[in-house]
């Protein structure tokens, strides 16, 4: 399986360290997770958002794993983030999860999650 970036020279290049568009050819498997939270495995939330981040890709490396999936599988990040939060410290634990994967991703601020101690959460698709 390949996955090939589109960036078409008529766009702007993207804002961060993501591609405006993914193409999977020869996939074979398809994951595609619900938002993922920032719940540790014991139920506890971390309060600051820094810390929730690295929860939530650590909880996705694990539905990866799981899969028999990796971070350079994921095709597409959609990431909700409780506004009036630091965006930066979301985007950099993204970056870092992804080690210079750029998969095609969505930042998109919101009122609020289903639970108030919930900042933020991560919905991706993979494919393998």
């Amino acid at each position: 399986m390949s996955l090939e970036p589109v960036s078409p020279p008529l766009l702007a290049p993207p804002a961060a360290h993501y591609s405006h568009a993914v193409v999977a050819s020869g996939a074979s498997r398809w994951l595609h997770t619900s938002g993922v939270v920032p719940t540790r495995p014991d139920g506890s939330v971390p309060e600051d958002l820094a810390i929730q981040a690295e929860v939530v890709w650590e909880n996705l490396a694990a539905i990866l794993a799981e899969a028999r999936m990796s971070m350079s599988d994921v095709v597409s990040v959609v990431t909700y983030v409780v506004q009036g939060h630091d965006l930066g410290v979301v985007m950099a634990a993204r970056d870092r999860a992804m080690a210079g994967h750029r998969p095609a991703s969505t930042l998109v601020p919101v009122v609020g999650l289903a639970r108030p101690a919930w900042l933020m959460e991560v919905a991706l698709v993979a494919a393998h």
